[in-house]
């Protein structure tokens, strides 16, 4: 099946988001195909965090529409939310709380059999490598660490949909590197999206490419297509939103 045949897992549909006259994203449309891990890139203050926001339910849109899975979560936003895993940047984790204590936390949360909460916390420790650090104080714990166990509450639901916003912001390069190879694993099977600064991540896990400046989408479409042209990535860039 084609990319434009597939079923389109994250859509947005002419989102805007205005705070009085200001317009933080404006008619912003795009659809990501089931199984595709895409980029989501701009400047600071672009509108990434605000499209994320309002494509999770945490946002409403001032007009258009965002799906997770199908479902409007302006309108359906629970069970658009049983596909989705979001990642905001520097989510909330609890200080004082360990790594099992919150994962048992949220798989109360949300409803998981005590088989099931068991199944998937060992799962997701073995995946984000927690073992080690699993009944240590979060408060205690790395920044590469925190970030590993807000992963694991995000898969923690075997989501098919994941949202992550600067996942790897504040790491060191190896732990850029611990996170940018779960990310590609979880590709295999699932619709990404995330957004990022750094470049070569989105060349070692992308296939898509989104752009936006200023509130506006200004590219949608392959890394492939978008490098044709033999321009290394950081030029394509600052030439689509530089500012004149």
């Amino acid at each position: 099946m084609s990319n434009e045949q597939a079923t389109a897992m994250i859509e947005a549909d002419r989102l805007s988001k205005y705070y009085g006259g200001f317009a933080a994203i404006e008619d912003v449309s795009f659809k990501i195909p089931q199984g595709e891990v895409a980029a989501f890139l701009g400047p600071n203050g672009a509108g990434k965090s605000t499209t994320m926001k309002l494509l999770t339910g945490y946002l409403a849109p001032s007009a258009g529409v965002a799906k997770i899975g199908g479902h409007d979560m302006s309108i359906d936003r629970l069970a658009g939310s049983s596909h989705l895993g979001y990642l905001p940047e520097n989510g909330p984790l609890y200080p004082d709380m360990t790594p099992r204590s919150l994962l048992e936390f949220f798989a109360d949360a949300r409803g998981l059999s005590n088989a099931r909460k068991r199944e998937r916390i060992e799962a997701v420790v073995e995946l984000c490598a927690l073992g080690s650090v699993i009944g240590k104080p979060i408060g205690k714990l790395s920044r590469g660490y925190c970030q590993r166990v807000g992963m694991a509450q995000v898969l923690l639901h075997e989501p098919d949909v994941l949202i992550m916003d600067e996942p790897t912001a504040g790491l060191d390069p190896n732990q850029i590197h611990e996170v940018r190879e779960t990310i590609r694993l979880l590709g295999r099977d699932k619709t990404i999206l995330l957004s990022t600064h750094i470049l070569q991540e989105v060349e070692a896990m992308a296939t898509h490419v989104l752009f936006i400046n200023e509130g506006k989408l200004i590219y949608d479409g392959s890394i492939s297509k978008l490098m044709a042209d033999g321009k290394a990535l950081n030029v394509h860039f600052r030439e689509l939103t530089a500012t004149t």
